[in-house]
């Protein structure tokens, strides 16, 4: 499955059978000798009640991951093909919380993403005591770096650029990964500010590489500059994969995004 270019490959775990060891994550996620994808979607049985199901993300190194917007709503799509549940609004749960999700028809849903925390210590940041708007470090190579930081259930760094497709993506994204201002890496935005509606955006996600769309990389991208009163409080958020809508009410209210979902094929894994 994809969502806005974001791809998955999507394990029906709900009787209880055991998570994907990293071996066979890098396995499927190679895109030339496996299946070829972001993450891994592992969907499981409820963690609490009330809701529909629960999900994993585990991604292309084998790594955990805390958080995937779009993967979210990928598994959502998931649960109302395999008829899970005819509802209208649901509720699903993550290893960052629980998740409401509404059905909006066309294969887009809306996702409730939980509130943004800029408290440096639930980043997590090191070495930094009060939240600020922008944050400076120097790197090994001795550029300095001003970024944004916030949690969406998972680290994000958020970098300001005049043009997404000029932006050092594959260099600084890295770089700013392995900072020992982040001790469980980070996601690395780069956004450019189209106007106070619009903006490009770029992700370098840990575990993964360069994406076409991160879902929770959008969110954290338009709270960072809302916050700074760059960007209004519902932004589309334009992705090499396609757009997705968010919108942030105000400071103590959850984000909301919104996107397309698709699905590509089913196989059998067989090596």
């Amino acid at each position: 499955m994809h969502g806005a270019g974001n791809d998955f490959v999507v394990l029906d775990l709900r009787d209880g059978a055991s998570p994907p060891a990293p071996h066979l994550c890098r396995a499927l996620a190679d895109r030339h000798t496996g299946v070829g994808c972001d993450q891994i979607l592992t969907i499981e049985p409820a963690a609490g009640a009330g809701s529909l199901a629960s999900y994993r993300i585990w991604n292309a190194d084998g790594s955990a991951s805390a958080q995937c917007g779009n993967g979210a709503r990928c598994v959502a799509a998931w649960l109302v093909r395999a008829g899970a549940t005819r509802e209208p609004r649901f509720h699903l749960d993550s290893p960052a919380g629980t998740h409401v999700v509404d059905v909006l028809g066309g294969g887009r849903y809306r996702v409730a993403m939980g509130v943004p925390r800029f408290d440096p210590a639930q980043v997590p940041m090191l070495g930094v005591a009060q939240p600020q708007a922008l944050y400076e470090t120097a790197l090994d190579e001795g550029e300095h770096v001003r970024f944004g930081a916030v949690s969406m259930g998972n680290p994000h760094a958020v970098i300001e650029v005049d043009d997404v497709d000029a932006a050092p993506v594959r260099t600084l994204g890295p770089a700013l990964q392995v900072s020992p201002l982040f001790p469980q890496s980070a996601n690395i935005g780069f956004a450019q500010v189209v106007d106070r509606g619009r903006i490009r955006l770029r992700v370098f996600e840990r575990g993964v590489g360069e994406t076409l769309a991160c879902g929770s990389g959008a969110c954290a991208a338009v709270a960072v500059l809302a916050r700074r009163g760059r960007v209004d409080r519902e932004v589309v958020v334009a992705l090499a994969g396609g757009e997705l809508h968010i919108a942030w009410p105000d400071d103590a209210a959850q984000v909301a995004m919104t996107g397309p979902t698709a699905f590509v094929f089913e196989g059998e894994w067989t090596a």
